[in-house]
């Protein structure tokens, strides 16, 4: 029997008696020997490298925080829990953010639990490959850190949303959040060089669900919200590709594309907006 066994083995043993009634001894007592000793198990499991087992350890420590009605330990266990399962198990480490999430909600906890969110969502974005979950765990994040007035914070969760959703072809969605935090970037000298990147890419997404008429519209808006917009290389680009769209020239939309990738070089994830655009007017999409 390994060592981090013989310590689930004690704190077992320990948990089951403390549910009976003793003169020498109260049952909360009990169960915080009994925390202790799954916590131990856990970091010893850690050492091993058995991840699920550790995850699984604290886990049980959570659940004699709760028996003792200590919810702060409770969630710092599901959240030590999480930290062991994402190295093996990242739908188990989502499930024990949920629990922390949950308890940090009742203890009036909401920028903590805005963390744990936003750490859903990375966790589901990268480990777990679930990009609608991610999506809506950065959208629940970026609500948690707003009403915390965390702004800096939730408008980084918002533009993660945006570019998940537009990856997932929810356009509307990213649309939503891009024109969001660009509004919410307009009144700081420190965040307002980053909206002409916003526009660009809720302008993009406007013309990536088709609809001519209402990127039109929200360009002239853009226009109006931000007077040094029109000048820049963005909005000359977005006006370019609309109207190549419009006229169905796929052959002035690639010279655009090439023209603005000369000076400002695409990303992936404008790149794969861009041949979702072209798509309708060629029938071999391709920015080349």
């Amino acid at each position: 029997m390994s060592q981090g066994e013989a310590l689930r083995a004690k704190a077992d043993k320990k948990a089951a008696s403390s549910g009976g009634f003793s003169f020498f001894s109260s049952s909360s007592a009990k169960y915080e020997e009994a925390h202790d000793l799954y916590s131990q198990a856990g970091n010893q499991f850690k050492i091993d490298k058995q991840w699920k087992e550790s995850g699984d350890m604290f886990c049980k420590a959570a659940e004699m925080s709760l028996k003792g009605d200590e919810k702060d330990d409770a969630a710092n266990d599901f959240w030590t829990a999480s930290k062991s399962y994402k190295k093996s198990n990242p739908e188990l480490a989502v499930a024990s953010l949920q629990r922390t999430i949950q308890l940090y909600k009742e203890k009036g906890k909401f920028r903590q639990a805005a963390d744990r969110e936003k750490e859903i969502a990375q966790i589901l974005a990268q480990e777990g490959g679930d990009l609608n979950g991610a999506l809506e765990a950065f959208e629940a994040a970026g609500e948690l850190y707003s009403a915390e007035d965390a702004q800096a914070t939730a408008n980084g969760c918002f533009k993660e949303a945006a570019e998940l959703a537009g990856t997932l072809q929810q356009y509307d969605r990213a649309v939503k959040h891009f024109e969001q935090v660009a509004q919410a970037s307009l009144g700081s000298a420190l965040t307002k060089y980053s909206v002409k990147d916003y526009y660009l890419k809720a302008g993009m997404c406007w013309l990536a669900g088709g609809d001519v008429v209402s990127t039109q519209r929200a360009l002239s808006t853009y226009e109006q919200q931000d007077p040094t917009f029109s000048s820049t290389r963005e909005a000359k680009f977005l006006h370019g590709i609309t109207d190549a769209f419009d006229q169905g020239d796929a052959e002035a939309f690639t010279g655009a594309v090439a023209e603005f990738d000369r000076l400002t070089k695409l990303d992936n994830w404008k790149t794969g907006i861009l041949l979702a655009i072209k798509r309708p007017i060629a029938e071999e999409p391709s920015l080349t």
